[in-house]
């Protein structure tokens, strides 16, 4: 059967290079993911868990849904390892249309979005240490929009490099938790117990897939990473594993310090149980690690978005601009400069009129986990269209494990929208957009090649 690809490089038109470590991949994976997620969904969870084992159980269930979902990414990138992850399955699945609603996505709502309320919360914490003002947090915000954006202009190995030190520290700051709440915690502490009510399962994980959410945009340097088809499954199903023993034993802490009841109470959970322990310095401590949390999950975000912005620019000639790759830096420079102003433009409203964390979950959950669940029946759909491809790595237990991720993205987009107000109603405004914009770009067709 043809294969179906995109037209060769051109002169201005540079392929992607190899230059990522398999530990590069990794610290990227852990850097999105363990991001300031687990300092603020912990207490929105506990508040829908009606026991301590309920909510505890959440953390471990979303941690096996999303090694499904890994393994079925495992496929797909090792099949097809082109730079512009999810985006190059829906291209492939379902034509280029769909596929551009899908980077439109990214680029307006997920992406930017997400680097926009994460530089906040770097602005947030570091207006409490170093207050310059009324408008601390929004310089801070910026300052972190344009520094972060600067590094990764300049190339791919400087960006790798910054956020294998960030996840350093971010890890660390995660450890200090665990054993600040499980071994120093004064044993007076009277932990406050939770209302023993009914369980939101549908909502609790909605915040617990959220806070796992992430991991699969380390496919989106596949097609820079050495030796992809071999450390690919690897990197994604290793860090999961390695995510949930985290998000397992942290919660774990927040559990002795504060009770059920108490993490309900606190939204800085982490703070709370770091001020019990080590008093004033506890607290110092916990915006420092915040602070690093946020600017790792920025950092890499920046690195992962920009390729499916770049993915775009090779298929519409009229986004050209934005699809060249420059053979100097190993970056997609454009793209990064184009995704870099529009999180700024969203930095500078957000200075006016910021929307809280749960209005931020609103807009966009919606409309990722559409795009997950068309991304899963993708699996299906290229396996029908391309038998003979080389697949070297294939999901175990096909088609039980594609089947359950499929139906965990459609739960899972019901709830978003069951949960959700006009946060949602916005998102899949925007998204709408996207398809007006449709009739004015048209797609480089598809050749024949097969993918190397």
């Amino acid at each position: 059967m043809d294969i179906r690809e995109r037209r060769p490089a051109t002169a201005d038109q540079v392929p992607p290079r190899a230059t990522l470590r398999a530990r590069d991949a990794f610290a990227i994976t852990i850097g999105v993911v363990v991001g300031a997620g687990i300092f603020r969904t912990p207490s929105l969870i506990a508040g829908a868990s009606g026991s301590e084992f309920v909510m505890l159980a959440a953390w471990v269930v979303g941690g096996i849904l999303s090694i499904i979902g890994a393994l079925c990414y495992a496929e797909l990138a090792t099949t097809y390892p082109q730079a512009g992850g999810d985006y190059n399955y829906l291209r492939r699945a379902y034509g280029p249309r769909p596929a551009f609603l899908f980077a439109w996505a990214r680029v307006s709502v997920i992406q930017t979005g997400s680097i926009a309320l994460l530089c906040f919360i770097v602005g947030d914490y570091m207006a409490q240490l170093f207050d310059l003002g009324p408008w601390s947090s929004a310089l801070y915000a910026a300052a972190a929009v344009i520094g972060l954006t600067a590094i990764n202009w300049i190339g791919t190995r400087q960006g790798a490099t910054v956020q294998t030190w960030l996840t350093i520290t971010e890890i660390v700051g995660v450890l200090v938790i665990i054993v600040a709440g499980l071994w120093f915690a004064p044993t007076d502490i009277a932990p406050i117990p939770g209302s023993g009510g009914d369980s939101a399962i549908g909502l609790i994980l909605v915040f617990v897939l959220l806070t796992y959410g992430g991991w699969n945009e380390a496919v989106y340097v596949t097609s820079e990473v050495r030796d992809a088809k071999k450390w690919m499954p690897r990197v994604l199903i290793l860090s999961l594993i390695a995510i949930a023993a985290l998000y397992v034993l942290v919660n774990l802490a927040y559990l002795r310090v504060l009770g059920l009841g108490g993490m309900a109470e606190h939204n800085a959970v982490a703070a709370e149980v770091m001020g019990r322990v080590f008093g004033p310095t506890g607290a110092v401590l916990m915006s420092a690690i915040v602070v690093a949390a946020a600017l790792t999950s920025a950092n890499a975000t920046m690195i992962t978005g920009a390729r499916s912005v770049y993915a775009v620019g090779r298929d519409f000639p009229a986004l050209g601009f934005i699809g060249r790759w420059d053979a100097r830096s190993g970056t997609p420079r454009a793209a990064i400069m184009t995704q870099g102003v529009l999180a700024l433009a969203l930095v500078t409203l957000g200075a006016f009129a910021r929307d809280g964390f749960e209005v931020a979950v609103e807009y966009t959950a919606p409309v990722f986990w559409l795009f997950f669940l068309l991304v899963g029946i993708s699996l299906f759909v290229l396996r029908r269209r391309d038998p003979d491809l080389p697949r070297p790595f294939r999901v175990p237990l096909y088609p039980l494990l594609p089947l359950l991720f499929c139906a965990t993205s459609a739960y899972l987009l019901y709830s978003s929208l069951a949960y959700t107000g006009r946060g949602a109603l916005v998102g899949v405004a925007v998204l709408a957009v996207g398809g007006l914009l449709l009739l004015l770009f048209k797609p480089i067709p598809l050749s024949e090649e097969t993918p190397s």
